[in-house]
């Protein structure tokens, strides 16, 4: 072995009490996710390396890219702890590399090691000096920043830095289930919760004929680049459409969308209930459409107890556009296939809705029985990552 991935946590090394745990699931995680590589990892409490095969190094940091709980990683050589071995391993390296300027920053944990860190700064900045034309030394902005980390049994010695997700490892938080439309906002909700550690699941609303096969698959591609940054996801698909065809019956037209919004509440209220999830999650940003003003959501909202995580409620569409490229769900979504939500969108949809107008309006028809047969008939997907899609109850 004389190459490693070293792996920093960031957010993870303010934990206390708990750290262990969240140190533990992320390694479970990158174990999961590298389990078709032949690689070994270990880990403590400050860091994790993983031991691999050089012709699998670019395929596993596309992998480590998008594991939550990563700050940053290093591609990192191996050497003894040996003063000569030390300087030839970091010449060796360093003429690798263009650059004018640079920086030797030495960390000596090994106290052993005959040279402190401040001397040997300066004679690894000198070997460095004498043997490469053209190049000074800049302390505050240097072009390469070399690394040595003289420990116990090794020296790590690096010049590279990959940034990575971040966040927690998902699993270090329960289960929330995610209200995924097909737009643009609740993809980028989902990943923005799974970021936190939250094992996300989702509920599509399909409303055939009104909405087609073909928006059903485009929900299905979207959670499939959701499970590259988790390990699985259960798509849970509603029969909507005779609910919604009743609201739209017997209901007043500009209270059809906030009507709409509260059945689907009482349906996540009720699937919450049956696979123990512990928040609702969507993509809804204040007063982007009718349904989010405070007021709309305020009423939507009384019809269950289920907490709702709305991880977008403040960001613009840009930013939430952003996101969306960024996680590669923006193509997907912009796809030209009608969701439930806006197949049958008012004209003039209520801002301000009143809960009494609509639990008078409810009153028309027999939501309750249409949402036990709703809840009854889900059918469930599981995506896994590159491969084929299972269909279950899940139950």
């Amino acid at each position: 072995m004389d190459k490693v991935i070293l792996i920093k946590y960031g957010e993870l090394s303010t934990k206390s009490g708990n750290r262990n745990y969240f140190i533990n699931t992320l390694y479970r995680n990158i174990e999961n996710k590298l389990r078709k590589y032949e690689v070994k990892i270990h880990k403590d409490r400050a860091r994790m390396y993983i031991e691999f095969l050089e012709k699998d190094l670019d395929s596993i940091k596309s992998i480590i890219d998008k594991i939550f709980g990563i700050h940053k990683y290093h591609i990192a050589s191996i050497v003894d702890v040996n003063d000569e071995i030390i300087q030839k391993k970091v010449l060796e390296i360093v003429k690798l590399e263009k650059f004018s300027t640079f920086k030797v920053e030495v960390k000596r944990s090994n106290k052993k090691f005959p040279i402190s860190s401040m001397d040997y700064n300066r004679v690894l900045g000198g070997l460095i000096l004498k043997n490469i034309p053209s190049i000074s030394v800049d302390v505050h902005h240097p072009e390469l920043l070399i690394k040595i980390e003289i420990r116990e049994k090794e020296t790590f010695i690096y010049c590279n830095q990959y940034l990575g997700s971040g966040g927690y490892p998902v699993g270090t938080q329960q289960r929330g289930l995610l209200m995924l439309s097909g737009g643009i906002d609740s993809p980028v909700a989902g990943y923005l919760s799974l970021k936190r550690g939250v094992i996300v699941d989702c509920v599509y609303f399909e409303a055939i004929p009104h909405t087609s096969i073909e928006a059903r698959n485009k929900v299905i591609s979207l959670c499939r680049k959701l499970v590259s940054y988790t390990d699985r996801i259960h798509l849970h698909i509603v029969n909507f459409t005779p609910i919604q065809e009743a609201i739209y019956k017997n209901c007043r037209e500009d209270y059809c969308i906030t009507i709409m919004r509260r059945m689907m509440y009482r349906i996540m209220d009720r699937i919450c209930s049956l696979y123990d999830a512990k928040v609702i999650i969507n993509g809804e940003s204040i007063g982007q459409v009718a349904s989010q003003t405070l007021t709309s959501l305020s009423v939507i909202n009384s019809v269950t107890n289920v907490p709702v995580i709305r991880p977008l409620a403040c960001f613009d569409k840009l930013e939430i556009i952003d996101i969306a490229k960024k996680i590669d769900t923006f193509d997907i979504s912009i796809i030209p296939y009608e969701d439930c939500c806006t197949v049958f969108v008012p004209k003039h949809p209520v801002i301000n809705p009143r809960l009494d107008v609509c639990l008078e309006e409810e009153e028309k028809f027999d939501y309750q029985s249409m949402i036990e047969i709703a809840v009854e008939s889900i059918n469930t997907i599981s995506i896994v990552e590159n491969e084929s899609l299972e269909f279950s109850n899940y139950l």
